[in-house]
């Protein structure tokens, strides 16, 4: 049995109160499926920019009417102290996800990726501090270690960010580090690699690139690489996402706090190989995919070339095990890819 499976059996029998921001949106809803199953109570924040309430639907689809009933949802914001303190009151753990998370969003408004992302990371911080939460984890990103160009990517070595997305998740970084220095607050933060999942919007003008090429491959629309293909990410499946999550929360090791961990597979998948593995698995009920090319586009600015994170330290001292590669990942959740196009499931290969 792993730490993860010991840690889920502790937590049914002895359940814990939870805040989740973001919770409509694609990670925050399967951290709250998972919460729910595991018969937590929570409670989630959100104001529906980036998030939908068909995403909470589904979840409650998936956990029933008995465990739904230990959820409870304020529609609010991050930006607003006030809201920030009505959630956090009587919170065990908070699992902070709401963000702007778009390296060109950030490009388009960066006034409002800092009013939402570090003004709204301080009042929760404060909220959390003022009200007892015992702690904090909260969604870092990749992106920090910007044009540092050494691989695998360690926690300590950072380079310059490239965006003013990543600079907002670098100052959430400084900031849990300053509450745990001046008011004691626990906080974990976890940098993500290029999650993807079940829930994650295949639409709009910021859609990360599997759902959206995804969408494109059913909808008969160019699949665009930016830049030649060989750029490559460590792409990581939401449950491994959600395992490093609740373990941050309930770690008991006291070197495992006030920490920043990286949350990967710690492996390298390129572009063009991931174009490789979306279409063979979508051919079999799209036939003339077979043929398909994709269309190369310039590189797109604030993106960095290459990332792959070293999982370690979030090994040793979180006990995180990955349990999905990027393969089984796509196996799993190509189900709700093609439900959300309207598509019946395609065999898997």
């Amino acid at each position: 049995m792993t730490y993860y499976q010991k840690l889920c059996r502790r937590l049914k029998a002895s359940p814990a109160t939870w805040l989740v921001t973001g919770v409509a949106g694609f990670i925050g809803s399967n951290l709250l499926e998972s919460l729910l199953l595991l018969d937590q109570n929570v409670t989630g924040l959100d104001n529906l920019s980036t998030g939908f309430k068909h995403n909470l639907a589904q979840v409650r689809t998936a956990v029933g009417a008995r465990r739904w009933a230990r959820f409870t949802w304020i529609k609010g914001d991050v930006r607003d102290l006030s809201r920030c303190r009505q959630a956090t009151r009587g919170i065990d753990f908070v699992l902070h996800q709401a963000a702007m998370a778009s390296v060109p969003r950030s490009l388009a408004n960066p006034i409002l990726t800092h009013e939402s992302n570090v003004t709204g990371f301080a009042n929760l911080l404060w909220a959390a501090h003022q009200n007892g939460v015992r702690r904090v984890v909260f969604a870092s990103s990749s992106s920090i270690y910007g044009d540092d160009r050494s691989l695998p990517q360690t926690e300590p070595v950072i380079g310059r960010c490239l965006s003013p997305y990543a600079l907002s998740k670098r100052v959430n970084e400084l900031y849990a580090d300053v509450f745990a220095r001046c008011f004691g607050l626990q906080t974990v933060g976890l940098r993500y690699f290029n999650v993807f999942g079940p829930r994650q919007d295949p639409n709009g003008a910021y859609a990360a690139v599997i759902p959206k090429w995804i969408s494109a491959m059913l909808r008969d629309e160019p699949v665009v690489i930016n830049g030649d293909g060989s750029t490559s990410r460590d792409f990581c499946y939401v449950a491994n996402v959600v395992q490093a999550n609740l373990l941050a929360a309930t770690a008991r090791n006291p070197r495992a706090v006030n920490q920043i961990y990286n949350v990967a597979l710690g492996g390298q998948t390129t572009l063009n190989a991931l174009f490789e593995l979306l279409r063979r698995r979508l051919a079999p009920s799209c036939p003339r995919l077979r043929a398909l090319k994709p269309i190369y586009h310039p590189f797109r600015q604030g993106d960095i070339l290459h990332s792959q994170a070293a999982i370690n330290l979030a090994r040793r001292r979180l006990g995180y095990q990955p349990t999905h590669s990027v393969a089984q990942g796509l196996d799993q959740a190509l189900a709700w890819y093609l439900a959300a196009e309207g598509r019946a499931p395609a065999p898997l290969l």
